[in-house]
């Protein structure tokens, strides 16, 4: 039964320690009054670093309560030492393990881990945040120039035991690797293609470097992007440099401008030669196929020349003189009787009848060959009608008078 329970007479010690006495306010078995539960409280913490217990007939029950609040002391510590194991790994990082200064060899993957503590010690690392470094730096090319090149540097952790544990400061590490490979290569390249079109391989060439450095170094840091943010001279030559830059861009104006003619000016000179090229080619074939003809013709009139001289002659005159008088405006007729031969200016006759009274009414005509053949033959006919009139009279017998 209880210690305080009414009829326990005294019998069961109370667990303060107090025996018969001290903690009995005679036959009343009510709880204890602070004052003594501070006191006794006291001795036993006293008894339990060193100190003298307040009497001896108490000197048991303090050695047995000193040994339950040792145990629940022990119990507690090893309670609070299991509870500050538990620790949580996010899914971005991995942890890193090390047992008394000795490296654990498994990565602590993401989720709710324990690890005794004061024991393990686990650093996380973030393996997937994507980290930004910049630098800026004057810097000397191949051809002796200075140059101003500013770049950012992106990077991730690639292995956490090699961040943690190989190199003492991962990013210092990072920073002179980056410094080498910019100057390295900045300074095996020309001004121009660091400030113009060769940024990009620029900005290649120090990636690759940098990363064979993390690489021997075994930073466990991945390179994952290089950015040349921006590329100029120094201040001091800035106003000359610009004045480079507008030439060089007025010269590739020019050259284009020079390119534009040149496109337009060649194709139409090679298609006029080629033009001109081909109507020689076809004066050529013309002359040609006409001095063979006329040579074919040639031997066929000396065929007909041989088989009959005379009428060959005749019918090579009266082409001859047909093809002269062909374009001539003026006829020519034989007349039987008088004149051997009567010429008639049809041309002056026809400008005088379109001037004339009777022009008129013909102004702007134009008669071509047929027509003035037609005209010719009629003009002849009517002269050979009065010729015969003219000769019939000229042999009828005169009549005398009666």
């Amino acid at each position: 039964m209880a210690w305080n329970e009414p009829g326990n007479k005294g019998k069961d010690n109370d667990p303060w320690g107090s025996g018969g006495g001290g903690g009995r306010r005679g036959d009343d078995q009510g709880p204890p009054d602070i004052d003594e539960l501070i006191k006794n409280l006291s001795k036993k913490f006293n008894g339990l670093f060193g100190g003298k217990s307040g009497g001896s007939s108490g000197g048991g029950g303090s050695a047995g309560a000193s040994a339950g609040l040792l145990g629940g002391l022990v119990v507690l510590a090893v309670v609070v030492w299991g509870a500050m194991g538990f620790y949580t790994v996010d899914e971005a990082e991995r942890g890193v393990v090390m047992r008394f200064g000795e490296l654990r060899d498994e990565v602590v993957m993401p989720g709710l881990r324990w690890n005794p503590p004061l024991i393990d010690e686990v650093q996380k690392v973030n393996i997937s945040r994507v980290n930004t470094r910049s630098y800026s730096n004057d810097m000397l090319t191949t051809d002796e120039n200075i140059v101003t090149v500013s770049l950012s540097v992106q990077y991730i952790v690639e292995n956490p035991i090699q961040y943690v544990v190989r190199v003492r400061d991962p990013q210092s590490g990072l920073d002179q690797a980056v410094e080498s490979a910019i100057r390295h290569v900045v300074g095996g390249t020309t001004m121009d293609r660091v400030l113009t079109q060769g940024r990009a391989d620029v900005a290649a060439e120090v990636r690759e470097r940098a990363q064979s450095y993390m690489q021997n170094y075994q930073t466990g840091i991945l390179v994952t992007q290089v950015n040349v943010e921006n590329a100029q001279p120094p201040v001091a030559v800035q106003g000359a440099f610009d004045d480079v830059i507008r030439a060089r861009e007025d010269e590739q104006r020019v050259q284009n401008q020079a390119l534009a003619y040149a496109n337009r000016v060649i194709p139409e000179a090679r298609g006029e030669a080629q033009r001109i090229i081909e109507q020689a080619n076809a004066y050529r074939d013309e002359v040609v196929a006409r001095a063979e003809g006329e040579a074919y013709r040639f031997e066929q009139l000396l065929t007909e020349y041989q088989i009959s001289p005379q009428v060959t002659r005749e019918r090579i005159y009266i082409d001859s003189i047909q093809e002269v008088l062909r374009n001539s405006s003026k006829v020519l007729i034989d007349v039987e009787g008088g004149n051997n031969m009567m010429f008639l200016p049809l041309d002056r006759m026809m400008q005088q009848a379109g001037t004339g009274a009777m022009g008129s009414g013909f102004n702007g005509l134009q008669l071509n060959n047929q027509q003035l053949r037609e005209l010719a033959d009629q003009v002849s006919r009517e002269l050979s009608s009065q010729s015969t009139t003219d000769r019939s009279r000229s042999q009828m017998p005169a009549r005398g008078p009666r």
